[in-house]
């Protein structure tokens, strides 16, 4: 093997070590094997979900042989692929594999508790999959062979790439300019009006902390929280606080919102987009639309989806803005601008994934096989996504330590700043929708139902 030869074997070896790029071959393999499955149906690839129990089916009911089968199934392509990816990253294969079955065995309690008929009415396998993690690293403590396997950013980046061919531009087309308004001009004025509100009026200093809780408040809880918290390089311990902050006002306000609004006589277009907007989690601005009705829960999605799409936009603009603060302290006195090659070593790369799935998704996949089939196709990643989250807020709660997170409470502020900065989404999403949606200004616009 010549020099040159080595150099290349040298270069690829990196790249593979490389933890995003690691997040976007895994997704976009997983990507390419439900697509064939549902294009071909050749084969089976679907990953398990637990049927809801506790009502109409005892915990016994829900299990079956093609549950088994299924459990196993996911099992399988979620622990080849993540042991492989551990691999390359230098890790012990046997022991991430081992520390892998136990994280696993973990995630199938989290999502059999959220599958239990009342707490799946009211909360989202994240806040479990939280819980389950807090209460064990705070109690009986982590054991060090299960350790292996807790990597958090591994998992959620895979997820977020997975998540990105869900992301559809389309849906800007089925609200137009209507979701525009709501979802990407309210968005960077509520981002803004946090970091002012941080920065001035609260006094904190930690800049990723800030910014990753306004993207969590005014984007989409912690799917934003996570890549923006990878741009900013915020601590693992703010990004806990935040997704724990998010979680729990997430299933308050998927509660409340839905009588506050039908108690004040809001019309439903209205109430619906003004869920999508303020409401953190996908899932549960669906079920908090429902309960207005066919067409609240249209608009409270549509507007989360155009929402959603700016994760990647966002990232990339945090990234600039910390390279740029960084340049500017590294260089006081100077007017250089920050340079290409000092964003492209803070941005995520894995968002680089999550863009191009989104695009591979709503321009090529969807005009070959049509919105039925790639609805399929996202039917399936879908439940691969979950588990895969499951994997990382389980991790999140493992690697979370309550007296770390007192330290950094700062008498309240990042509560405070959550509280303060959701109060204002919601205003200025409210006043969005009304100038678009009421009909006094503009047409009130069809939705398909």
């Amino acid at each position: 093997m010549n020099t040159q030869q080595i150099q290349e074997v040298s270069k690829l070896r990196n790249f593979l070590k490389n933890e995003d790029y690691l997040a976007i071959i895994i997704g976009f393999i997983i990507i390419s094997i439900a697509s064939v499955s549902i294009i071909t149906s050749s084969f089976d690839f679907t990953a398990l979900k637990f049927a809801t129990w506790g009502k109409d089916k005892s915990f016994t009911e829900i299990w079956s042989l093609k549950v088994l089968f299924k459990l196993i199934r996911t099992f399988l392509v979620l622990g080849i692929f993540f042991t492989v990816g551990a691999y390359f990253k230098g890790y012990n294969t046997k022991k991430y594999l081992k520390a892998f079955i136990g994280l696993f065995v973990l995630s199938i309690i989290v999502r059999l508790i959220s599958a239990e008929y009342t707490l799946n009415r009211y909360l989202e396998w994240a806040f479990f999959a939280l819980a389950v993690g807090l209460i064990i690293a705070n109690t009986v403590g982590v054991p060090n062979w299960l350790k292996p396997a807790i990597q958090t950013e591994y998992y959620i980046k895979t997820g977020l790439v997975i998540m990105g061919f869900s992301v559809l531009f389309s849906n800007i087309v089925n609200f137009g300019l209507y979701g525009l308004g709501i979802a990407w001009v309210v968005t960077p004025l509520v981002m803004l009006f946090m970091y002012y509100f941080a920065k001035k009026v609260l006094k904190m200093k930690n800049e990723p902390l800030i910014i990753t809780m306004a993207a969590a408040t005014s984007v989409c809880g912690t799917s934003a929280a996570i890549a923006t918290g990878a741009a900013s390089k915020a601590e693992k311990d703010d990004l806990s606080m935040t997704v724990s902050i998010s979680i729990i006002f997430t299933v308050l306000m998927m509660v409340f919102m839905p009588i506050i609004i039908k108690a004040i006589g809001m019309d439903e277009l209205i109430g619906g987009a003004l869920i999508g907007g303020t409401v953190d989690s996908t899932g549960a601005v669906t079920v908090a639309g429902s309960t207005l009705g066919k067409l609240g829960e249209t608009s409270a999605i549509l507007v989360k989806s155009i929402q959603n799409i700016l994760i990647g936009f966002i990232a990339v603009a945090v990234a600039v803005f910390f390279a740029s603060k960084e340049k500017k302290r590294n260089a006081k006195g100077t007017n250089d601008k920050v340079k290409f090659e000092e964003i492209w070593h803070r941005l995520p790369k894995f968002i680089l994934g999550f863009f191009a799935a989104s695009l591979i998704a709503s321009f090529i996949v969807q005009n070959l096989v049509g919105y039925e089939t790639l609805a399929s196709i996202n039917s399936t990643l879908d439940q691969y996504k979950n588990w895969i989250f499951v994997l990382a807020f389980t991790s999140i709660g493992l690697e979370t330590n309550f007296k770390e997170i007192i330290e950094k409470f700062q008498g309240g502020k990042p509560l405070i700043l959550y509280i303060v900065g959701q109060l204002a989404n919601i205003v200025f999403t409210f006043i969005a929708a009304w100038i678009l949606l009421s009909g006094v200004i503009f047409e009130i616009p069809t939705l398909k139902i």
